[in-house]
């Protein structure tokens, strides 16, 4: 039996499939696949921070939910629009927005770990990892190329999520994802 596709495409992001990141990256079907993956990863990642930082309340988890989906949005957003940049123009990958915005956006689906508190960290290494995947695919160049644009994309992402923690007076934990 085949699993339906929303389940299925991102046990194969997180397992670095790499015929499914070159499907990803042309199959316009999957946008909303993609933003579903990143709300999704990212809630849970956040109700496990909460729970790590031993948030008791569901007012608070549901916040610590709702703010990681924000962040994660919002930087996920931000990321894949770096990474267009460096890698089109700095490295002469072959990309748009919407193909990085696809294969990053399901790269995110390790960080569903998170949920079970203290794996969050493990979630985030392994994000890192499929999108170095990611991004070699989108882009169609090296690994080399792809480390040093998943570094400076993410670096973006980081950024952004310290903005918005610090402009919103966040508490940081609830809007890590470890």
């Amino acid at each position: 039996m085949k699993l339906p596709s929303i389940i299925e495409n991102p046990i194969r992001a997180a397992m670095l499939d790499v015929d499914f990141y070159n499907r990803a990256e042309v199959d316009t079907s999957l946008n909303v696949q993609a933003a579903v993956i990143v709300i999704v990863a990212n809630g849970l990642a956040g109700v496990g921070s909460a729970i790590a930082a031993e948030s008791t309340s569901a007012g608070e988890i549901g916040i610590a939910m709702a703010l990681g989906t924000l962040t994660g949005v919002v930087g996920w957003l931000v990321w894949s629009f770096v990474a267009n940049l460096v890698g089109t123009r700095i490295f002469n990958g072959t990309s748009d927005f919407g193909q990085m915005r696809r294969v990053i956006g399901f790269a995110y689906a390790p960080l569903a770990v998170g949920i079970v508190p203290w794996l969050g960290f493990i979630g985030a290494i392994w994000v890192l990892l499929a999108a170095v995947i990611a991004i070699r695919e989108g882009m169609d160049f090296s690994t080399k190329r792809s480390v040093a644009t998943m570094a400076i994309g993410w670096g973006a992402w980081v950024l952004t999520t310290l903005a918005i923690n610090f402009v919103l007076d966040w508490n940081m934990r609830s809007s890590w994802p470890f």
